[in-house]
């Protein structure tokens, strides 16, 4: 294969499944027996990871790093998205999208770390994985050359794959998975198999995290987050890091069938993808953290931030996590949550997230004002003012289409 430069050291973004075993071999021979070292991140996917180290040494590679990123994925990538209250879509809570750059950060610092000349991953050329770790890449180490196997072997088909894998020797999972999933402490996705054909409903099996809103109890659970300036800290009075905290929220909604969406997306590379994904922390602290905002934010500051997050949410999805724009959102973000501050109530109940209570030091609200009993703070004689100034080019636009006939 030519290459502008000799290829000797790469590092692999290894996940320990078939495609990127693969491509440990493929790369020793098609770059020269380049030494592969392969590095997976431990982000909360759970025991996926317990064969990892093995699997990769006997796929061929000579080092194998596992780091655990699950509390600096959370509070460097997750809160900071979350206090955005970026959606992409109005559905999607980004879970494979924030991982990949808190991934690609440390596969660059291992590849620095080792004298590597290479990164290399298994995302394909469909998706938008490619995009967010090699947009993250160039970020981050733009002297390091990126290789794609996707985009360059004949591999076309798992059938392909498995058959690859069998000539060299690599450990095969014998569980054959209905669905390309992605998980970590975030979420899980799902695609694929009957789910490309947007009709089908999800089957009630296919939920690995979540019951489903018919297997959840029939009595309501009550719980209480409390927010520190838009991070989340505290779950029914208790303290917690981010790990323990959205575990905990997990357990607690996933009991009661929280956090399953189901959306055909719009992919940044042209195409819709249908994903069915199981966020059940995730769509708790979402709902809470803008209860919060309801009461602390002003009007004019609550609805500019519905444009910043709509603007978040699409750098975060196109794999723009390292930009210069995403870093001054976060400024403007961080100022806006100075007082979000406070605790929310909620009830679940059979899939439903319902509001049951919010309160804040910093809260905007103020009975003396808005009560419909009698007060004496606000004057309602001044609404006849406020109204015929607010309505004045409305009538004067009215006057102008009664005098040229457009009004009929």
């Amino acid at each position: 294969m030519a290459n502008e430069k000799k290829v000797t050291k790469v590092a692999l973004a290894y996940s320990g499944g078939l495609d990127t075993s693969c491509i440990i071999p493929w790369l020793k021979e098609n770059y020269d027996g380049c030494e592969v070292i392969a590095v997976c991140a431990d982000i909360g996917q759970g025991d996926e990871l317990n064969v990892v180290h093995d699997k990769a040494l006997a796929s061929g590679a000579s080092k194998v790093f596992i780091a655990d990123l699950t509390e600096e994925f959370l509070t460097g990538y997750v809160w900071p998205t979350l206090k955005a209250g970026a959606v992409y879509e109005g559905k999607y809570l980004l879970g494979t999208s924030f991982a990949r750059p808190v991934i690609a950060k440390k596969l660059v610092e291992i590849a620095k770390q080792e004298g590597c000349d290479a990164i290399a991953h298994g995302a394909t050329g469909k998706g938008n994985d490619q995009v967010r770790f090699e947009l993250s890449v160039k970020a981050l180490a733009p002297q390091l050359k990126i290789i794609t196997p996707w985009r360059e072997w004949k591999i076309r088909s798992r059938e392909e794959a498995i058959e690859y894998a069998k000539q060299h020797n690599i450990p095969i999972a014998t569980a054959n998975k209905t669905y390309s999933m992605d998980r970590n402490i975030w979420h899980l996705s799902h695609e694929g198999s009957d789910l490309e054909d947007p009709w089908n409903a999800p089957k009630d099996d296919m939920f690995l995290v979540t019951k489903t809103p018919e297997q959840a109890p029939d009595k309501d659970e009550i719980i209480e987050i409390d927010f520190e300036k838009g991070i989340p800290v505290a779950v029914n009075g208790k303290k917690m890091n981010a790990t323990e905290l959205l575990t905990t929220l997990n357990e607690i909604g996933a009991k009661n069938g929280i956090g399953i969406t189901d959306i055909c997306e719009n992919r940044l590379v042209g195409m819709k993808s249908r994903g069915v994904y199981e966020n059940p922390g995730g769509a708790i602290l979402y709902y809470a953290h803008r209860e919060l905002e309801y009461l602390c934010l002003d009007r004019t500051t609550l609805h500019y931030k519905e444009l910043v997050a709509n603007q978040y949410a699409e750098l975060v999805y196109n794999g723009m996590w390292f930009s210069q724009l995403r870093e001054a959102l976060d400024a403007f973000v961080d100022s806006t949550q100075r007082t979000v501050t406070g605790t929310v109530k909620l009830k679940l109940y059979k899939g439903n997230i319902i509001s049951a209570g919010a309160k804040s030091e910093y809260s905007l609200y103020s009975h003396d004002f808005v009560t419909f009993e009698e007060d004496d703070v606000y004057n309602q004689a001044d609404g006849t003012g406020f109204v015929n100034l607010f309505g004045l080019p409305l009538k004067v636009r009215a006057l102008m289409q009664e005098k040229t006939g457009l009004l009929k």
